[in-house]
């Protein structure tokens, strides 16, 4: 599957500010970027770094006049796909090293307090058997609600109030995969069939030796996703976080098939 993506970002920027980026897919082996083009204003610094487990880059910039960013690439997606429901979970103890970070609880992901939780409503079912039954509780639970959420809402809030968007879908899911003793992740994306289009969130759990997507909204399936980094929460994966006044004028993200 190819995918088409074309994205334009426009900030007011009423003085010197640092900017760290993170918006294009990411090089990795389980999706080829075909092609890639970001025009970016004058710039005072740009520099690209490494993101969160290596998994795509980030971009500093320092920039004084408005920012404006367009990004448009094609994407070619060749990633293993398997049903997860059938997966085996891996042993906490026999787990790799890099996995431990998504074992524990993060800002927004509070699987401290869902352990009851899971061990009362998912009981005799274990690794991907378990993940698939979280999967389809998210999904059968809440309901897909724009502007029902903000940047400061948790897992733990999104449990209580059973609305949400992406990313407190991909949250919800990550704590209660996490209080199962399995790490789970949050994956930025781009996706085919995501409604509104925009930035997609989705949860990535680690079974049988491997990270798998699994998106609790239904909206796209692995097959149809182009990554754009990892993290333990949206706060490790955020677009653009801004170091200093910026303010958004407008957004604008386009997914397809490639023809």
């Amino acid at each position: 599957m190819q995918l088409s993506i074309q994205t334009m970002l426009e900030y007011a920027v009423p003085g010197p500010v640092d900017v760290l980026l993170q918006i294009e897919a990411a090089i990795i082996p389980e999706q080829r970027v075909l092609h890639a083009h970001i025009e970016l204003p004058p710039l005072e610094h740009f520099a690209r770094v490494p993101a969160q487990a290596c998994i795509g880059e980030r971009i500093w910039l320092r920039i004084s006049a408005p920012l404006t960013v367009r990004y448009e690439a094609t994407v070619e997606v060749d990633r293993f796909l398997a049903p997860v429901d059938g997966l085996p979970a891996v042993p906490p103890h026999r787990l790799p090293g890099e996995t431990v970070d998504y074992l524990m609880p993060s800002r927004y992901c509070t699987s401290d307090t869902f352990h009851d939780f899971v061990e009362s409503e998912f009981a005799g079912l274990q690794g991907g058997a378990r993940v698939g039954a979280i999967r389809d509780w998210i999904a059968g639970t809440l309901t897909y609600e724009p502007g029902s959420s903000d940047a400061f809402t948790t897992a733990a809030d999104t449990f209580q109030s059973r609305k949400g968007v992406c990313r407190d879908y991909a949250h919800l899911m990550i704590a209660l995969v996490r209080a199962s003793a399995i790490p789970a992740r949050f994956a930025s994306a781009y996706g085919i069939g995501v409604e509104p289009q925009d930035f997609h969130a989705i949860a990535e759990v680690f079974l049988d030796g491997a990270w798998h997507l699994v998106d609790a909204t239904g909206m796209t399936t692995p097959d149809r996703v182009a990554k754009i980094g990892v993290g333990r929460d949206a706060a490790d994966v955020s677009f653009l976080s801004s170091f200093g006044e910026v303010e958004m004028l407008s957004q604008t993200v386009r997914v397809s098939a490639a023809r």
